[in-house]
């Protein structure tokens, strides 16, 4: 029986692309360090002559020196505990000025040797030892061999790390593929990526005779470059690719099965930690070695509920208990398996599937929940744009309920396992911090004697009611001002403040949301930030992960001081005000500062284009607001950014408390239409919403080119109901009728000015019609002669039949 080594391997890595005012590592050499030694590893970047300290607060890595060498390198020396688990760990390198994002270095325990040129004939392989880690990179249609010797029976084992040492958000990193040859040629096992490795290669082979046997490396696509780097494992260690059960409850000795790329597997014992971990990492160690990497496993405290075959339909789904963990392997194409578990009529029950995401297993699952009835309740393929399953239901009635599981392409094999988790829906909280640069998760280096804000999100889960803020672990010196998270919002500020006398150097900080009703005690959020590590096309994730903490640091002061001018007065729905943003510069310091809002309270709007230009120590910056932003009292945050000798640097201004308010008055615009060259006038009725302290006017803008006020600001009281603005309109103003009338309200008090404007009012321009003329006289027409009397007509004499009929007629 194999026994699994659990030692604490962190889950957390991150992108190195950070903005241009932080430190950036691009890589490490080695990338990959031995446990049990000391290693001086170099980091390469920018921004580093100031370089302090590492963030490595991991079991297992000490760091015991941190010597800047120039702007672009700084030494690091290592020291990797013997019992450490191989893997990828996590480390953010800060200065004196920021932080940078993480980067990853490997963990292993194989001494590490460098790739040697020439190695890309099949001829002339680079000969290693077995159980052996080679470091090198693929130039442009590059491939490299390495050769080793292997015995009848012996499994040869090559994992490959090339993405996951990426943190390249371009398409500037290796895509590996890896291949084991004969000394004939022949490719006895070859692989481009598995699941399990993200975009990375594992192959394996068994050897059935003595004799030399070679491992290939190269991308993908036959494509490479000078960042193309790589960290090849290749030697006899186990290297299993699933293990079943996918987890198990806090403290108990798991007995697992291992399954191996050749479909064979192996009986395991694996100690679980005592408290949960939603992807405890397990590594294979057996008399043959120990796996490069770990299989991924879910702890909590659900009973597990293993599949019994048969199990393809409702009649033979095995019993289970919800809530609960089910888990199995999707066998072999086709393959579907169910359970059953006891519903409650009123519960609502959440389905979630681990397999491709959590777990690294080839699975593309598909859920189906059946009621009692047989009928198909819900269902669910991919969720959120993540791979795995997820749904969730009420139950309609008490009786059986069935989970259904498969693949969606009807694929499955040995490695196909899954963890489908059924649990009662609880209030529950997903929290991140918003991004201050576009795809980088945030870093937060404080200023001495400055202040950094950022956004803290929460997304509530079966929850409402307000939020309570805090940051724990924070470095000496620096302070949190956090404010409450309203019932109605999912952001707030949360602000870090370094003292004067705050000492460099940083930790890794929690963010908590708890809920201000105490019913909720129980309930706590914690951070999770998402890292972009490497993009493809169409900035397509590739490579991300996860962590738990921000990075805080204190950082060298900034040469100058911002002050805010905290507004005397409330900005009013459709209404506008400028904030007063000063300067106190240090001697010498006459750079450019640029400002924009940390955040905009819903419905307001800032200009984030201003700038304190070098020869200034003020400006103003607009804002408005909708008519239907959210009444209250908001905090307000600017950041300030300007350049430094080693990139720039950022604060944000001590907050101010903008407060918005419901609109004073209301206006009502009535149609007007004159002609040109006349007078006229605009009236528009008023209506006071509420009461007002100081001197009100009101102004009419908007009049079209062409017209003109003689009038254009009436004062009112709380009694005016109407006002009316006389106007005069030329004789060339454009004729049309013209909607831009608007009327602006200004209320001006010894605090200041509340300005509302509103509109919009419609003005009609005519051209005038033309003048009547007198119409000319007719012209008499000169009579006609009168025509003389016509001639009697000849009497025509009558024919022979008309005399006899009329002679007949007189008779």
């Amino acid at each position: 029986m194999t026994r699994i080594a659990f030692l604490l391997l962190v889950t957390s890595l991150v992108s190195v692309s950070g903005f241009a005012a932080q430190p950036v590592v691009t890589r490490v050499e080695p990338f990959g360090i031995q446990r049990g030694k000391t290693t001086t590893v170099v980091m390469h970047g920018a921004r580093l002559k100031d370089a302090v300290q590492v963030l490595a607060d991991l079991p297992g890595l000490t760091i015991d020196e941190v010597k800047p060498l120039d702007n672009a390198k700084v030494e690091v020396k290592i020291t990797a505990a013997k019992e450490m688990a191989p893997g990828l760990y996590p480390f953010r390198l800060v200065t004196e000025t920021g932080i940078s994002s993480l980067r990853l270095i490997g963990v292993g325990a194989l001494p590490v040797v460098k790739e040697v040129e020439p190695n890309s004939d099949f001829e002339t392989p680079q000969k290693i030892e077995m159980n052996t880690t080679v470091e090198g990179v693929i130039t442009n249609e590059d491939q490299d061999l390495y050769a080793v010797e292997l015995k009848a029976g012996q499994t040869l084992s090559v994992e490959i790390e090339g993405v996951r040492l990426a943190s390249n958000q371009g398409n500037r990193f290796l895509d590996p593929y890896v291949a084991i040859l004969d000394e004939g040629r022949f490719e006895k096992s070859t692989r481009d990526d598995i699941p399990l490795l993200q975009q990375d290669g594992l192959c394996s082979y068994t050897a059935e005779k003595d004799g030399t046997y070679t491992v290939l490396v190269r991308d993908a696509s036959f494509g490479g470059s000078n960042d193309a780097y790589y960290r090849v494992h290749i030697g006899t260690y186990p290297r299993p690719i699933a293990v079943v059960p996918a987890g198990g409850q806090p403290g108990t000795l798991l007995t697992a099965n291992l399954v191996y790329p050749d479909g064979s597997s192996a009986e395991a014992q694996i100690q679980l930690p005592t408290e949960p971990n939603d992807l405890f990492p397990a590594v294979t160690e057996t008399e043959l070695g120990v796996s490069p990497s770990p299989n991924w496993l879910r702890v909590n405290e659900l009973p597990v509920t293993l599949e019994q075959e048969p199990n393809e339909d409702l009649k033979t789904a095995p019993p289970a208990v919800a809530p609960g963990a089910f888990c199995g392997v999707i066998g072999g194409p086709g393959d579907v398996d169910y359970f059953a578990f006891d519903g409650v009529k009123g519960r609502k029950y959440l389905v979630q599937v681990y397999a491709r995401e959590t777990l690294r297993s080839p699975l593309d699952s598909v859920v189906n929940v059946y009621g009692p009835d047989s009928k198909r309740v819900t269902g669910n393929d991919d969720s959120g744009g993540k791979p795995d399953s997820y749904c969730e239901f009420t139950a309609a009635a008490d009786g059986k309920y069935y989970i259904r599981l498969n693949d969606q392409l009807g694929q499955g094999g040995p490695g196909y396992n899954y963890r489908c988790e059924v649990t009662e829906a609880k209030p529950r909280m997903d929290m991140d911090l918003a991004e201050l640069d576009r795809y980088q998760a945030v870093v937060w280096p404080v200023p001495k004697g400055a202040q950094m804000a950022v956004m803290v999100n929460a997304a509530r889960k079966d929850l409402g009611g307000e939020l309570n803020i805090e940051a724990l672990n924070l470095p000496p010196g620096v302070t949190a001002t956090a404010y409450p998270m309203r019932a109605d919002r999912p952001t707030v500020p949360l602000l870090l403040s370094a003292a004067a006398d705050a000492e460099i150097g940083g930790s890794l900080v929690d963010v908590v949301a708890k809920p201000s009703d105490k019913k909720y005690a129980h309930v706590e959020g914690h951070l999770r930030q998402t890292h972009q590590l490497v993009q493809g096309q169409n900035r397509r994730n590739i490579w991300v992960w996860n962590t738990d903490r921000v990075a805080v640091s204190v950082a060298q002061p900034v040469p100058f001081k911002l002050t805010v001018v905290q507004p005397e007065v409330p900005i009013v729905r459709n209404g506008s005000m400028s904030l007063i943003v000063k300067v106190e510069r240090n001697e010498g310091f006459e750079g450019e500062i640029s400002l924009r809002s940390l955040y905009n309270p819903p419905g307001i709007t800032v200009n984030n284009s201003r700038k304190i230009a070098k020869d200034k120590t003020e400006v103003e910056v607009p804002m408005t607001a909708n008519g239907s932003s959210a009444v209250g009292e908001w905090p307000m945050f600017l950041v300030a950014t300007t350049a430094s000798d080693n990139g720039s640097v950022r604060i944000t201004t001590e907050p101010i408390n903008v407060d918005v308010q419901d609109v004073f008055f209301g206006f009502e615009f009535s149609k007007a239409a004159a002609e040109q060259g006349t007078e006229s006038s605009i009236p528009v009725g008023v209506s006071v919403s509420r009461e007002f302290v100081g001197e009100a006017e009101v102004e009419l803008v908007g009049l079209p080119a062409g017209v003109t006020s003689s009038a254009p600001i009436q004062k009112v009281t709380a009694e005016t109901e109407k006002v009316v603005f006389p106007i005069t309109i030329a004789k060339d103003a454009r004729p049309g009728t013209h909607k831009t009338l608007n009327v602006q309200a200004r209320i001006i008090s010894d605090k200041g000015v509340i300005t509302q404007t509103q509109g919009t009012g419609e003005l009609r321009v005519d051209k005038p019609l033309p003048p009547k003329v007198d119409e000319p006289k007719k012209e008499e027409k000169p009579k006609a002669e009168a025509k003389p009397a016509p001639k009697p007509a000849k009497e025509k004499p009558l024919s022979r039949l008309e005399q006899l009929r009329q002679a007949r007629e007189s008779k």
